[in-house]
């Protein structure tokens, strides 16, 4: 029996070098970790069959989880391969990207199984290529790397006597209102302004890793860490070798995986985990996609149509008694709520949707006050059907 140890490159084809094609291709099948999935088409096209299936977990097989690499020798002997030969394939260069092989090559020795190492493209090309930053720096400036920021954000901490005194309370405000303008530098197609606010959000996150550090919770490596796992974890179709048809079974895939989580072992509602000081719209929406992902939901647009109908016929009839303003209030609620589930139907987010009208809102009132005072006049001072003829103008 052959295993031979094939190094993939840093995932994109262009950079799988010809020895390792020729290498597996001459076995005929291999098991590929991490792979991406184009990486691994490119490899079935080019006459090598995946085996899928024997590899649980690989992100544990690379590092050298014991449990993982003793499962793996075990199924080369069930898959009735002790005479012939497998490939196996690793991201980058198995001698500097797979902290696993040493043990695995004396489990595999331990069993009589030969082996071979077939190099590849480092990862660490990737790297350098991800940590080139593309723009420009004005005069005077200086190229930084993660390290470096991450260190000055320790520096601020220790000597600014503004960063010194914040907590992760103190710093909610200015998160949300980083988040909010990343989202407006998206919505006006204003790159250059994108990679800037972004900026200003990662550092949000630096900032309440590094307080967490200073106390001995966790750190931004703990965060990064957790966070790389949770996205291996819930992509066992890019990371592992399940097969997903389409966007639905990902959806549904992804909520099976969350739940087995421990904070998902928690939750006593599909609907826990969507934050309860999400905006009003947002958090509609979002409760009405996890429940339309077990089936609870319209057949088609025309039903929710028929439902808002039927709520504006409630709230009507709650406005015939004006004392009853809670019930009046209940009905617009359904009323909104609705309307949210008619945006999710039509494929359309309901808060951008509502942003947008709020801008052209705002566009075409301004229009008409400079309208109004290019004659000297306020608005407050024209009747109905002169702001009216005014709002046509703005429409116009």
């Amino acid at each position: 029996m052959l295993v031979r140890i094939a190094g993939l490159g840093p995932g994109d084809p262009r950079l799988l070098t010809i020895g390792t094609l020729d290498a597996l291709r001459a076995i005929g099948k291999a098991v590929v970790l991490l792979a991406p999935p184009d990486l691994t088409s490119y490899l079935e096209r080019n006459g090598v069959a995946i085996v899928r299936g024997m590899v649980e977990d690989p992100a544990l097989l690379v590092r050298g989880s014991g449990d993982e690499i003793a499962r793996f020798a075990q199924r080369l002997d069930d898959a009735s391969l002790r005479d012939g030969a497998l490939g196996l394939g690793v991201l980058g260069n198995p001698l500097s990207d797979f902290p696993g092989l040493p043990a695995l090559l004396r489990t595999l020795e331990s069993r009589k199984v030969a082996t071979e190492i077939l190099p590849g493209v480092p990862r660490a090309t990737l790297s350098a290529a991800i940590t080139m930053p593309l723009v420009p720096l004005p005069p005077q400036s200086s190229h930084y790397s993660w390290d470096d920021l991450v260190e000055i954000m320790a520096r601020l901490r220790l000597g600014c006597p503004w960063d010194r005194e914040q907590t992760h309370r103190t710093l909610v405000p200015y998160l949300i209102e980083e988040t909010f303008e990343v989202v407006e530098a998206i919505e006006l197609s204003h790159l250059e302004g994108l990679c800037e606010e972004l900026g200003d959000l990662l550092l949000q996150v630096l900032f309440h890793a590094q307080i967490a550090t200073e106390v001995g919770k966790f750190s931004i490596a703990d965060v990064v860490d957790a966070l790389s796992n949770k996205m291996v974890r819930r992509h066992p179709h890019v990371f592992g070798d399940a097969v997903i048809e389409d966007v639905d079974a990902q959806w549904r895939n992804w909520e099976r995986l969350k739940a087995l989580e421990k904070t998902g072992r928690r939750r006593k509602s599909r609907l826990d985990g969507i934050p309860k000081h999400l905006g009003a719209l947002q958090r509609g929406q979002r409760m009405q996609e996890k429940a339309a992902r077990v089936g609870f939901d319209w057949p088609n647009v025309g039903g929710v149509l028929d439902k808002l109908s039927e709520e504006l016929r409630e709230l009507a009839e709650a406005r015939r008694n004006p004392q009853d303003d809670p019930r009046v209030r209940e009905e617009l609620g359904d009323v909104f709520f609705t309307l949210v589930n008619l945006s999710r139907a039509l494929g359309i987010d309901a808060e951008t949707a509502l942003r947008e009208a709020n801008e052209k809102f705002y566009r075409r009132f301004a229009f008409m006050e400079e309208r109004a005072g290019a004659d000297g006049k306020n608005l407050s001072d024209l009747s109905l059907d002169e702001l009216e003829e005014l709002w046509e103008l703005a429409k116009a």
